[in-house]
């Protein structure tokens, strides 16, 4: 069985500092919670493009995992997706798409994943990956807000969200 995790958050910036900040993969440290544990091992570029390599390793509900992910897709400024190749998910495709906005960039999450070990990965989901992931997403929402700042409206303008 498929799954599909959705994300969609305006930010502001331009869509190149948004982009930059994104295809580098230390960046996603500062996006991720300390209680996963997460640590970027190697990487075989310095910003991702099609064919980047990241190895990291985190801790999933306490348990120690190394994850390797590989860059399949690349667009500058508009898209990249990143593939599991070890990990725990028996499937994780996460693309990453950035559109301007007249105040700001829309960042979009898609996540598809398959859970191993059926029936059991299944009821392993229901109970807590669902809501991890939700966790660590909710999470990033917010350091990417930090991070990139709306402006405040000026006088005149029109507020959008």
């Amino acid at each position: 069985m498929t799954y599909r995790l959705t994300r969609r958050q305006l930010v502001g910036g331009s869509l190149n500092d948004v982009f930059a900040f994104f295809k580098n993969p230390t960046n996603l440290e500062t996006l991720t919670p300390s209680w996963i544990g997460f640590h970027i091992l190697e990487s075989t570029d310095r910003e991702v493009r099609t064919g980047t390599r990241i190895r990291y390793r985190l801790r999933l509900f306490g348990v120690p995992v190394r994850w390797e992910s590989r860059i399949t897709e690349y667009v500058e400024n508009g898209h990249f997706t990143d593939e599991q190749t070890v990990g725990p998910y028996r499937r994780w495709h996460h693309r990453h798409v950035f559109h301007a906005a007249p105040d700001g960039v829309w960042v979009d999450d898609i996540v598809d994943y398959e859970m191993p070990l059926g029936p059991l990965g299944r009821l392993v989901h229901a109970i807590a990956v669902r809501l991890q992931l939700k966790t660590i997403f909710d999470y990033r929402a917010r350091q990417m807000a930090l991070r990139f700042p709306k402006r405040p409206a000026v006088a005149g303008e029109a507020v959008h969200a």
